[in-house]
């Protein structure tokens, strides 16, 4: 093979005896840059900077459990064998869905007690979503998961002997999908502000289409990856999550699109 994407001979580095780890990294820098972004797009509509901090503050570490224990409830054979097994998340397991799911429940809890308007927050936040979620893909090449199959593309991934599946022989080259969300989640991100700045979606209509383009591009990565899963009808559980999550996104910005606009923030 004439080009491929190597992968990083370890998962994180040493700081004296502490061990810091890529995915824990990686996750810091998406919240830090869904602060951010959100902060900034929540000042231009008149709202208070401060309250995003809050929000995160909570809504957080309830994605981070949220996503575990999707993780857990659908993948719970990829368990460390050990009475810690459940809480090592440094060595990956958290289901996006679960996270998303559960953070911003919890985040909308936040806003409701402060008050604001609840569908303009959620359009402020859903490009700073992507965003952190692009940068979380980081952790994967880190850990090496969440690939798809082989290919001889010149930008297949390169992965170790240990982290090679099995019944794949040792060297095969494997389609890098978390690079390929990595992608797609930036792109989506900028039409959505650049949706947002032509006036013309009612709120939160954004994050409706945040939903729906996330999900469906989620039903053709799942297509693609062959990390370990359970199946029905011969595909992956996450790709029937995925099309349930496209139809209701979709649904539901048809149906905010009919609405009366909501009230400034």
């Amino acid at each position: 093979m004439l080009a491929s994407i190597p992968s990083p001979s370890a998962n994180g580095f040493h700081i004296g005896p502490l061990f810091i780890h890529a995915y824990g990294l990686a996750y810091v820098a998406a919240v830090t840059a869904a602060v951010v972004l959100t902060r900034r797009r929540w000042k231009a509509q008149g709202g208070d900077g401060d309250l995003v901090y809050d929000v995160a503050l909570w809504g957080f570490p309830a994605g981070v459990v949220g996503g575990r224990l999707y993780f857990l409830a659908t993948s719970w054979n990829q368990v460390p064998p050990h009475w810690w097994g459940p809480f090592a998340i440094w060595k990956g397991g958290l289901g996006i869905w679960g996270g998303i799911a559960l953070g911003t429940l919890v985040g909308l809890w936040r806003l409701r007690r402060a008050g604001v308007s609840l569908p303009l927050f959620m359009d402020a936040g859903a490009p700073g979503l992507l965003v952190a979620q692009a940068i979380g893909r980081i952790g994967n090449y880190f850990n090496q998961e969440l690939f798809g199959g082989p290919t001889t593309l010149p930008w297949a991934l390169q992965v170790d002997a240990a982290h090679t599946p099995r019944g794949y022989p040792i060297g095969t080259t494997f389609q890098p999908t978390f690079l390929y969300e990595m992608i797609f989640d930036l792109a989506l991100a900028g039409f959505l502000i650049w949706l947002g700045r032509t006036g013309r979606i009612k709120a939160p209509g954004l994050f409706a289409l945040y939903v729906t383009g996330y999900s469906g591009f989620r039903i053709w990565e799942e297509t693609l990856r062959i990390d370990p899963s359970h199946y029905i009808f011969g595909l992956r559980l996450n790709l029937y999550v995925a099309a349930i999550f496209t139809l209701i996104g979709l649904t539901w910005f048809i149906a905010i699109q009919r609405r009366p606009p909501p009230a400034p923030a």
